[in-house]
């Protein structure tokens, strides 16, 4: 399996790939997952690729020379096209391309056609574009309400996405939240592995020099795992512990005596704002069932 992540912000955007591919606990290979296709001064694109190996190696080799028609004019490449929309049809149709040729066989094999997709960058005379792009060449944009995509394990490294990332992250922020959200994903799986390949770019460049190959032996990477683990830690252990006796005895008053680490006490909130056990106001508590005639439907 793998992990990409891709990241639309006002000021550019951040895409970050892992490189590990699996076929069984004894077939463990190193494969980038990220190519860059790049004129300077008229297009600069990235394709993130995740599922099945073959099937995205298949499409990025299609990709190159892939042409959807255009009517009269000339047939619509990824290198010719007038606008990202555009160069995303075309990676649409070499996803079916492929599929129609070893859809069928794949299928006879009981192997499914997975292959999912992150597709962005900028073209001369629009705005950046990203777009997510599924199995079957359909595809959706990013928006202001959704600006970055992930492809591959992406349930560990997505809540620190969530929580920071906004279209006007910058560039140098949004590439850290990228590179915390890998380390979780790489802490709690093994199909994820190092090394990793991260890019930044800045919009209107139309070109990236902003290209980092990530080992175990990076600096900044090693710092980033080390801290994030640390500062969590402290974070997790500031909060208070919950407290299962109150003070007085009465769930409905819901005044608590808080200790802390240290052994001092508090009180939190008078009002029981951050009590635990306070009666909801919408549901019942849990009821136990004391004997075999007892249903709790």
């Amino acid at each position: 399996m793998t992990y990409c992540v891709g990241i639309k912000l006002d000021a550019g955007l951040v895409f970050l790939s892992d490189s590990r591919t699996n076929a069984g606990l004894d077939q463990i290979s190193t494969f980038r997952k990220m190519m860059v296709y790049e004129k300077p001064g008229d297009r600069f694109m990235v394709l993130l690729s995740a599922g099945n190996l073959s099937i995205s190696q298949s499409v990025r080799e299609i990709l190159q020379v892939e042409q959807i028609d255009n009517g009269a004019g000339e047939p619509i490449t990824i290198w010719n096209a007038t606008s990202l929309f555009d160069a995303v049809r075309v990676l649409g149709s070499a996803v079916r391309r492929v599929y129609d040729q070893d859809g069928a066989s794949l299928k006879e094999a009981g192997i499914d056609f997975n292959a999912s997709m992150i597709f962005g960058g900028q073209i001369a005379g629009e705005a950046m574009r990203m777009f997510l792009v599924y199995s079957a060449g359909n595809f959706i944009e990013a928006t202001r309400e959704t600006c970055y995509f992930q492809v591959g394990e992406s349930k560990y490294g997505k809540p620190v996405l969530d929580r920071m990332i906004t279209p006007q992250t910058p560039l140098d922020e949004a590439s850290k939240c990228a590179l915390v959200s890998m380390d979780s994903t790489l802490k709690s799986n093994l199909s994820v592995g190092l090394p990793l390949d991260l890019l930044v770019y800045e919009s209107g460049a139309l070109c990236s020099d902003q290209l980092v190959c990530i080992d175990e032996q990076n600096p900044y990477f090693q710092m980033i795992r080390g801290t994030w683990g640390q500062k969590l830690r402290q974070v997790f252990e500031s909060i208070d512990d919950p407290q299962w006796t109150l003070s007085n005895g009465s769930l409905d008053d819901a005044k608590w005596t808080v200790v802390d680490r240290s052994g001092a006490t508090a009180q939190p909130a008078g009002d029981g704002s951050s009590a635990l056990c306070v009666k909801s106001a919408r549901y019942e508590p849990m009821r136990k069932i004391t004997h075999p005639g007892e249903k709790v439907v």
